[in-house]
């Protein structure tokens, strides 16, 4: 506007001079000034010629001022671009570089001015339901974290206030554990059982028994791995973590020797194929065959972070002990919070609780609710020694190339979803050697998934039930409970169809509801059991 009306007038005003000195100064470099003066100087023409009239003060002030501005921007073009005056020869990019130069004149000069507009388009608030999900909330994660370290940070010195330090040192050993030798010796005669599958495989190999009595006498094998912990724990009155122990010990060999030998039938099939001219797939690895049976695969699978045998693995090259010391390092101190977390929470709420089911309900209700936090942390560090640190530790130690032991299941919008991601060494299993099988006999993919699910039911039970010394089945029932909840979360996922609604729901029933509810289940029928509630 000040350069039009420059050029208008005959008369320049003050203000109009102004803007283009101003403009003159914002577009020429500090140390260009001077030469710009002089510059200016030399190249003004002389517009009085040889005429003795008086001077036109309109045409120099108004052209001459034009064509300074012009001249101006020209060459602090050339100041701020050296190379424009080797690379623009052409008159019609010069001419094109002056038209630019003057937007960006008239950009700065009209830039923020009092009638420019300071609303220009539909803009929705950060927080409103259309754009919460695309905003990014890491300064209120942030936020979060610094709370919950507050909180916590509190609840800790209140409660060692409060009760004072309650770990002992018969929380790590005590003389009541060395009466649980019987149940180390069984954990040490394990391997039995899988040299046993071994030398079955070595008779099929060279055909000495058929396919029948080979099937007949892995299941007798697995199933001894099974039964004889745990007439171990049932004959013997040990500690429930000394039997927790050793039935998770006897549950990964039973998972290891069906693989073994489901794997093993199934490459015999195979091998029987390819020397009738089959074809592999080209997704199966044809060094395996013709099929063998090796001693050393055998003890490398047994030992290995996996529940999938095959005859080899991806395998790394070396063994970083530096980041094996550090990991280990990780474990002692997480193991040491879930220590801490047992003894100075979850075991005071769980001795001042009534069993959930006989005493009041709001009762019930509170105290399932104050044990939920604790609970979680414990499950949280739990998973992350157990999945992170030693399957990593285990793996890094025997080169394991293959380490995705879990997924992101903290974002599982189904319960369906988090069974598929949390543990993937049995999720592989399942889908391998149940869920596969079950479809290419022809069972219905929902009655396939009961199957798998009925299956972790029975085993979680006995790893639960057979320490406690009793079954009342609150882990088979709580296992089987899933599936109902895998289609009721996938309902509402279909019907909301939003992520945030499916996790938070996930969140809720498993951690919030779920597990506190089993502690305290199993915890009174124990003290019951003993009579001591």
């Amino acid at each position: 506007m000040a350069i039009a009306d420059m050029l208008e007038s005959t008369t320049p005003s003050e203000s109009s001079l102004s803007d283009l000195d101003a403009t003159r100064f914002l577009r020429r470099r500090p140390g260009a000034t001077t030469a710009g003066v002089e510059s200016e100087t030399n190249l003004r023409p002389n517009v009085r010629g040889t005429d003795s009239s008086p001077p036109d003060h309109a045409g120099v002030n108004g052209l001459s001022a034009a064509k300074r501005c012009e001249e101006d921007i020209d060459r602090n073009c050339a100041v701020q671009n050296p190379n424009l005056t080797e690379t623009a020869k052409d008159p019609g990019d010069k001419a094109e570089s002056r038209g630019n130069a003057k937007f960006d004149v008239s950009s700065v000069i009209f830039a923020y001015r009092p009638s420019a507009p300071a609303h220009k388009r539909v803009t929705e608030s950060p927080l409103s339901s259309d754009a919460i999900f695309r905003q990014s909330h890491a300064g209120l994660f942030n936020l979060c974290i610094v709370v919950l370290v507050a909180v916590n940070s509190r609840l800790i010195i209140e409660n060692l206030m409060k009760y004072g330090l309650l770990i002992q040192t018969g929380f790590w050993f005590s003389s009541r554990s060395l009466r649980d030798w019987p149940l180390l010796m069984c954990c040490l005669s394990l391997p039995v059982f899988p040299l046993s599958a071994f030398l079955v495989e070595k008779l099929a190999l060279k055909k000495y028994i058929s396919e029948p009595v080979i099937v007949f006498l892995h299941i007798i094998i697995t199933t001894a791995a099974v039964l004889y912990p745990v007439l171990m724990i049932l004959r013997f009155d040990s500690a429930v973590l000394s039997g927790v122990t050793l039935m998770a010990f006897a549950s990964i060999t039973w998972l290891k020797l069906v693989s073994y030998a489901h794997t093993n039938h199934d490459m015999r099939k195979i091998s029987r194929s390819v020397n009738q001219g089959d074809v592999l797939p080209s997704s199966l690895d044809s060094n395996y065959y013709p099929h063998n049976v090796s001693f050393k695969s055998l003890v490398y699978f047994m030992l290995a972070p996996t529940l999938c045998y095959q005859p080899s693995y991806p395998r790394t090259t070396h063994i970083r002990k530096g980041w094996v010391v550090r990991q280990f390092i990780k474990l002692i101190i997480f193991t040491g919070v879930m220590g801490f977390i047992i003894e100075q929470y979850i075991n005071p709420i769980v001795r001042n609780s009534q069993h959930p089911l006989k005493g009041n309900l709001l009762y019930a209700t509170e105290r399932i609710l104050k044990l939920s936090v604790p609970n979680l942390y414990v499950w949280l560090c739990m998973f992350y020694c157990l999945f992170h640190l030693w399957l990593n530790i285990l793996a890094e130690l025997l080169c394991f190339g293959d380490r995705e032991f879990y997924k992101d299941w903290w974002n599982a919008k189904t319960v369906e979803e988090y069974w598929r991601m949390w543990n993937m060494p049995v999720h592989k299993w399942m889908v391998r050697h149940v869920y596969f099988p079950c479809l290419r006999n022809g069972i219905p993919k929902g009655v396939a998934v009961v199957i798998a699910f009925l299956i972790s039911a029975v085993f979680h039970e006995l790893c639960i039930a057979v320490p406690c010394h009793m079954f009342k089945l609150w882990a088979f029932i709580g296992i089987m409970f899933q599936v109902p909840l895998v289609w009721i979360t996938k309902y509402l996922q279909d019907v909301f169809q939003n992520s945030m609604v499916g996790n938070m729901i996930f969140w809720s029933i498993f951690s919030i509801l779920g597990q506190p509810m089993s502690v305290l289940l199993y915890y009174h029928d124990l003290m019951n059991r003993k009579g001591i509630d």
